[in-house]
């Protein structure tokens, strides 16, 4: 179904978060007759709860139910509502069909007007990679949208674009495999792969899902177009039978070292939204001078301070053993480690001959004791405490000039925070006290 024929067609959003807000305004422009499911509907915006007053938009609070779906022609579910949740709720229709399951992505990719668009997935590093793509394609002059999984739902540029903003020359998506997997026409110019490992496996059922999802980026690409991929993912072409030009990323390649981001994989990183960005006639030295100038990206191993010669760096997104991995080989010097939390899963085993490596001593905090512990204690020494404010104060004692001292928590923050994002402002706000009190 096309949303070109969307005026009293009945639709349900499932979230007010900011993507679903903005899905419910672009439905209701384009006339369709839209209802919100939403779980707590008294934690919504005011001004968002007084708009659908005003639009008669009705609510649907408390658990979902398969009466809140009766009648519906099309769902558009929040990047946290699994396929798998949401499908069996849909009541079958006469003809064994159910309501189709849209991300609000592709809702607006079939909005718009002939837009150049690069995707950029990944397990880790989407980001960084699509904000470096952006400041390149900056750099050259070019108008960029930059959205999706990053912040900005690319309904909220459809709805600007028919209120008469400006028409984007390319526009920049990260996308995560919550959305891919629901789109069905998303076609890319470009498309980015950066890695596929373990995560996710709460909303997928088992790795091939999760990888299906991530490939979908890819499934409408033609010989025209491009896909960038790391080169342990080759297998995936032949496997998935793309047909666009496929290109690889260097292992080991430094193509930008004038740089104020750490580690090797924002390395990689760069070179694949260099990659990207050169289709679109950016040059190396236009992509050289965005390096320079970028500005890394709150807690993504964001340094914070330099402190009697320790380092004090935010990487309060990592929330996988993944992704400790690939902070751990961003240094170069002993690090002390702050980690802890809400445990997802992961080879905590499999750490060690990093830990041993790389960790001078680690501070844990928090959930998860029992799980690192055990572990680690006897490549590094480990001691716990309650609270990040206790395990940054010993972390602080231990340092010796040199060191950095990391958050990398590897676990979701949800046993003492709301988010990473709460969780690496607090790391901020201790580590600003500390030099302040230096000063």
């Amino acid at each position: 179904m096309s949303p070109l024929d969307l005026s009293h067609r009945r639709v349900a959003v499932i979230g007010a978060g900011r993507s679903g807000r903005a899905a419910v305004r672009l439905l209701r422009e384009l006339g369709a007759d839209v209802r919100l499911l939403e779980k707590k509907p008294d934690q919504m915006p005011a001004d968002f709860s007084a708009w659908l007053d005003e639009n008669h938009v009705p609510v649907f609070g408390g658990e979902h139910a398969p009466a809140y779906f009766e009648g519906v022609d099309l769902v558009i579910p929040s990047p946290a509502a699994a396929k798998a949740v949401i499908e069996p709720l849909l009541p079958v229709r006469e003809d064994g069909s159910k309501a189709e399951i849209m991300a609000e992505t592709e809702l607006a990719w079939r909005l718009l007007d002939g837009e150049p668009v690069i995707g950029v997935t990944g397990t880790s590093g989407k980001t960084t990679t699509t904000s470096l793509c952006s400041a390149m394609l900056e750099a050259h002059g070019l108008r960029v949208f930059t959205g999706g999984n990053i912040g900005v739902p690319l309904s909220e540029y459809v709805l600007g674009r028919r209120r008469g903003e400006p028409k984007a020359d390319v526009i920049v998506l990260e996308l995560s495999s919550f959305q891919l997997q629901t789109c069905s026409s998303l076609h890319p110019r470009v498309g980015i792969l950066l890695n596929i490992s373990e995560n996710h496996l709460d909303f997928h059922k088992d790795m091939k899902e999760y990888t299906d999802a991530k490939m979908n980026l890819f499934a409408r690409q033609t010989e025209s177009d491009t896909a960038i991929l790391s080169p342990s993912l080759s297998r995936l072409p032949g496997e998935y039978g793309m047909k666009a030009r496929v290109a690889f990323l260097t292992p080991g390649a430094r193509p930008f070292p004038e740089t104020r981001l750490i580690g090797a994989h924002n390395q990689s990183n760069a070179e694949a939204a260099f990659m990207a960005a050169s289709i679109f006639g950016v040059t190396r030295e236009e992509a050289a001078r965005a390096m320079r100038e970028f500005t890394p990206i709150a807690h993504r191993l964001e340094h914070i301070a330099d402190i009697d010669g320790v380092q004090y760096v935010n990487d309060s997104k990592c929330t996988t053993i993944e992704a400790l991995k690939v902070a751990l080989r961003a240094f170069d010097r002993p690090v002390v480690l702050l980690a802890g939390g809400k445990f997802k899963g992961g080879d905590v085993e499999g750490m060690r001959p990093l830990i041993k490596e790389h960790v001078r001593a680690v501070a844990l905090y928090g959930a998860s004791r029992e799980h690192f512990e055990p572990a680690w204690k006897d490549v590094a020494p480990v001691t716990w405490d309650e609270t990040m404010d206790l395990a940054l104060a010993r972390a602080r004692g231990i340092a010796q000039k040199g060191d950095a001292v990391l958050l990398a928590p590897a676990t979701s923050s949800y046993d003492q925070y709301k988010n990473y994002i709460e969780r690496g402002n607090h790391f901020r706000a201790l580590v600003n006290a500390m030099r302040e009190e230096k000063a």
